[in-house]
């Protein structure tokens, strides 16, 4: 059944040279690097607030800007920048794996001075319902928020809403794989939890809390006395790019961060009394689904450490694979691997040795991808930057971080300054070029 709404005519709300649709860090970082490039961009954003999964998601974690022997800063751009701005609000610490922690809620502040800094638009509490295109161009993307529908008018269109909602309408081919890695539904506990094994309290007392053996880490916020983010809740089953699937998520998940607090104010710690002080406002995604560009990233290229002229990022973070109620695998880029199983059982292996890759074989410190996973087939103003990335299962475990996909927001960004200044379709531009302008900007050893 069908209702058939009456024709109307859309305000165009703002005119420029680049719209971003979505407003984590991905987005943010693709919107400053363009307008400090000089054109005129405008970020739509659905939340009340830039930061995606390391704000709303409570994930306060950008992983390590070194290579793999700590000798050579490899990440830098915007990420780095950030965590700089951070330092003297005391709101970020560096952890034993040269990680870099924050509290989400400094981190806001944050961006919001860093678009306001770089002269980008930007609108919260708005909605992307719908694109118009003319031949193999993206004219318009309609929006509505508290003033109603209307449409923003570009050069250049980025989608980094993280499902990919304007390549899906662009009828771009997609895939999803065959594991499609389980959201977790981060929360932040009050109470002592040092040294207190949560997963081997869940796997001893977790069914009597309606809880699965699980497997799970934290991270504690800067300068919070006993306060830790705690990522101990998968929730299986559901697909996170569909309104039915997201909604029983985010429900499941609430459940499961109550029912662990339960069970730690009955098997924790004695005398201490645990809360769920805030859980996260939208759940952490990790993987959805992928649309096809004119390069998949592979995890025998990436974990080997093939270099590229058309380089747009560098990272060290291994193939990181969640299988929900199965445990998680994680494979190195010097060969080792872990499979820690939800019964807290732990494997461990060498994926080199077991490929037939010779002792010998040099041991990269870092890998990189190319500028090429960006470009689609057709469409000749648009580039889809974050999780739905063109990757294989293994590959997209390593690349699907924030740190890297902060990396590839960067990218499309400067993609789509060159692509305007040059009068240029996606297809036509040079990936070296996009490469050094990045590093021109800021961003380590590209191009």
């Amino acid at each position: 059944m069908y209702i058939y709404e009456r024709q109307r005519q859309t305000p165009v709300i703002w005119q420029g040279d680049l719209c971003v649709v979505g407003g984590s860090a991905t987005g943010v970082f693709a919107a400053v690097r363009a307008a400090r490039l000089g054109l005129r961009v405008m970020l739509i954003e659905k939340q009340n607030c830039f930061g995606g999964v390391a704000t709303n998601g409570l994930v306060n974690v950008w992983h390590t800007y070194m290579d793999t022997e700590k000798k050579r800063q490899i990440v830098a751009g915007l990420s780095a920048e950030v965590t700089d701005r951070l330092e003297p609000y005391n709101a970020g610490y560096v952890d034993w794996a040269d990680s870099h922690c924050f509290n989400p809620q400094e981190l806001k502040v944050e961006l919001d001075r860093l678009m306001d800094e770089s002269g980008a638009a930007y609108l919260f509490h708005t909605y992307y319902v719908g694109l118009d295109t003319e031949g193999d161009k993206v004219t318009a993307v309609f929006v509505e928020n508290k003033d109603g529908r209307g449409a923003v008018k570009a050069d250049f269109f980025i989608d980094a809403t993280g499902d990919g909602d304007l390549a899906r309408d662009l009828g771009i081919e997609s895939y999803v794989h065959e594991n499609i890695q389980p959201p977790t539904s981060c929360f932040l506990l009050q109470g002592d939890a040092e040294g207190l094994d949560v997963q081997k309290l869940i796997r001893r007392y977790g069914r009597e809390f309606g809880l699965e053996d699980d497997y799970g880490w934290s991270n504690r916020l800067p300068r919070c006395k006993d306060i830790t983010m705690r990522a101990d809740t998968h929730v299986v089953g559901y697909r996170c790019d569909s309104a039915q699937g997201l909604t029983k998520a985010e429900t499941e998940g609430r459940r499961k961060a109550r029912a662990i607090v339960e069970m730690l104010n009955k098997y924790g710690k004695q005398d201490v009394v645990y809360n769920n002080l805030a859980s996260c406002s939208y759940i952490g995604i990790r993987e959805s689904v992928h649309y096809k560009t004119i390069y998949q990233a592979n995890e025998n290229d990436l974990l080997l450490g093939m270099r590229y002229e058309d380089a747009i990022l560098n990272g060290t973070y291994g193939a990181d694979m969640h299988f929900g109620d199965k445990g998680i695998e994680l494979r190195y880029i010097d060969g080792s691997y872990t499979r820690e199983n939800a019964d807290g059982t732990v494997t461990r292996g060498n994926w080199r040795r077991e490929k037939g890759i010779a002792d010998e074989e040099p041991v990269p410190t870092y890998y990189q991808l190319p500028f090429r996973c960006l470009v689609g087939e057709r469409w000749q103003n648009f580039i889809a930057a974050g999780r739905m990335l063109n990757a294989d299962m293994g590959a997209y475990g390593a690349l699907r971080v924030m740190v890297n996909l902060n990396q590839i927001g960067e990218a499309a960004g400067v993609a789509a300054y060159l692509a305007v200044h040059h009068g240029q379709s996606v297809q036509e531009l040079d990936g070296v070029e996009v490469a050094k302008t990045l590093s021109k900007g800021g961003s380590a050893n590209l191009g």
